[in-house]
Order: C-alpha cells, then sequence, then structure tokens
C-alpha cells in the first residue's frame, strides 16, 4: 500500500473515531454566534465547559441563549414569512450538533415556525 495512503486514511479513521470534524463545526458555529472580542479564550472556554461536563457525566452544556436562536431563524428565514423550511430546520439541528448527520428526521408536513425551532434547540 502507498505510504501517504495509509497516512491519509490512518488519518480520516482518527478524526471519524473521536468526532473531531463535528467538534470543529459546532466549535465554529458558536464561535460566529457570539463573535466574541476574544475569540481564542471563546474557545478555550467552550472547550473547558465540555471537558467538565464530560468528568462530571453531566449533559453536555448548552452554549446558546433565546437571541442567538431567534437570530439563527432569521438568517434562515430571509423573506420574514416567519416560517423556515423543514430543510433549513434540518440542516440548523445539524449544525447545532442536536442531531446526527445519518440521523432521519421525518417532514411531518407543519411549517416551522419561530416557536417550534426555540422549543427544539433550546
Amino acid at each position: 500500500m502507498d505510504p501517504a495512503g495509509d497516512r491519509e486514511l490512518q488519518a480520516k479513521l482518527y478524526l471519524e473515531r473521536h468526532r473531531i470534524m463535528e467538534l470543529l463545526s459546532q466549535l465554529t458555529s458558536f464561535l460566529l454566534f457570539a463573535r466574541p472580542k476574544k475569540p481564542r479564550e471563546y474557545l478555550i472556554s467552550l472547550l473547558e465547559r465540555l471537558r467538565v461536563a464530560k468528568a462530571m457525566k453531566v449533559a453536555y452544556p448548552y452554549f446558546m441563549d433565546n437571541s442567538n436562536i431567534v437570530s439563527m431563524f432569521e438568517m434562515m428565514d430571509t423573506a420574514g414569512r416567519g416560517c423556515i423550511s423543514f430543510i433549513q430546520y434540518k440542516e440548523a439541528l445539524k449544525t447545532l450538533g442536536l442531531c446526527a448527520a445519518d440521523e432521519v428526521l421525518n417532514d411531518d408536513g407543519h411549517i416551522i415556525t419561530l416557536d417550534k425551532f426555540r422549543d427544539e434547540v433550546a
């Protein structure tokens, strides 16, 4: 086997096993929502909260408040209709780490309003 190809495969397996890409995606999302003046310190704080939650075997810390949820919804509802599509809703849940990329969510045909989005995300 090609040594370079073997290293690439090992790297890919490592990233998948430790869910590094999901973690980086989630940290990036949190960073873009908060837009802190000191992004490195903010990221360190988030990682510390994750470490503490894991060590204490408590629920994954949730970093978004109501204003973040409303902002995210408004970014998706560009027409200002007061609702978003199921596809937008599903992608938002994936981005926030609230559902796995391969998790099946069934579209019940109902529109996703801010209240429904807030209930699911909060």
